[in-house]
């Protein structure tokens, strides 16, 4: 008797959490827009051009999440956060996820209760001072004044590193990458610190780039991802693998130019044919059509075309691929297989 209540009980508590986990791409269904929290503006990563149309690496993942789930990748509500408003926004369900250079934590992951998808960006956090300061490494910052943004592990790091060193700093709170650049620039600061991508993307729109310098030490680890509410499951899994997507793409040489050729007959590669759905079933799986990956990817490329045309070494900030080249170049990015 007390088993079939307990057992009773544990269906109920399944189809509840099975509700839940449903809840968030229904809703972006029937809203016909994914509602995304990116940053209130860095270059390469997050920012609105004149007319207000957002672009970056960040907002390219927001598109390739829309294309697949909506079939649109312009069907996206972008929603500026900083460091402090960005967890209460995705809490609360005023964005369906965050995708917003958003690291990677213990304390996010089991305090918070977010879900992190996965990494589209590893980063750590670096230093940046003007040339004529004539510093050429942080541990030669003792007694300077630091503009840091409140609520980011970057001002977690900054008093370890510090304490580490056993040197001191007098700390400029900011609130947002626009307001620590002018903060920087006008000399209330000596030093900008933040992830290292950051401040590239920062210094690439001064006036006088060459006039700042990067200092060489990187004092943590910043795995960057896209992340969405515990108890989501279903939701974190259409997020998790419109990444993924993107990153066996770039494996496997589909690419924007290609995916439409590519996807109008199950070719020789087994395994593209599952990701393009031109074989098995993983866009039912999903709750998905069958093209969902396919969407994503004519939408934003792949993950090396997002990496490149962005933040690449031919925009202005200059970025190498390092730990984000693919595994098989000696780099971080992996995707689990598509089977």
């Amino acid at each position: 008797m007390k088993k079939s209540v307990l057992l009773g009980a544990l269906t109920v508590a399944g189809l509840a959490a099975g509700a839940a986990a449903a809840a968030t791409v229904d809703d972006v269904k029937a809203r016909g827009k994914l509602n995304c929290g990116v940053t209130t503006g860095l270059v390469g990563f997050a920012a609105p051009d004149a007319n207000g149309n957002w672009d970056g690496f960040d907002v390219g993942v927001c598109r390739a999440v829309a294309a697949a789930v909506l079939g649109d990748p312009m069907a996206v509500e972008f929603v500026p956060t900083t460091g402090k408003t960005r967890f209460t926004a995705l809490a609360s369900g005023e964005i369906d996820m965050l995708a917003r250079n958003t690291t990677w934590t213990f304390s996010r992951d089991v305090d918070l209760k977010f879900t992190f998808v996965g990494v589209n960006y590893y980063d750590g956090q670096g230093f940046m001072v003007p040339k004529e300061l004539g510093v050429s490494s942080a541990k030669d910052l003792d007694g300077a004044t630091v503009c840091i943004q409140t609520g980011t592990t970057t001002e977690l790091n900054l008093a370890d590193f510090f304490r580490a060193n056993g040197i001191s700093y007098e700390p400029v709170p900011i609130e947002t990458n626009a307001e620590a650049q002018q903060q920087y620039l006008a000399g209330a600061c000596d030093v900008y610190t933040t992830d290292a991508s950051g401040l590239a993307a920062t210094r690439a729109t001064f006036e006088n780039p060459a006039d700042h310098v990067l200092l060489p030490e990187i004092i943590s680890k910043e795995p960057l991802g896209p992340l969405v509410r515990h108890g989501d499951d279903e939701w974190a899994d259409i997020v998790r693998w419109t990444l993924n997507a993107l990153i066996t793409a770039e494996e496997l040489g589909v690419s924007s130019a290609n995916v439409g050729e590519m996807s109008m007959e199950a070719g020789s590669n087994p395994e593209i044919n599952r990701l393009l759905g031109t074989e098995g079933n993983l866009g039912e799986m999903l709750g998905l059509s069958a093209d969902w990956a396919k969407n994503a990817i004519a939408a934003v490329g792949n993950y090396g075309e997002l990496f490149e045309k962005n933040i690449g070494e031919n925009t202005p900030i200059g970025l190498s691929r390092g730990l984000n080249a693919q595994w098989t170049e000696g780099g971080l990015i992996y995707s689990p297989p598509f089977r």
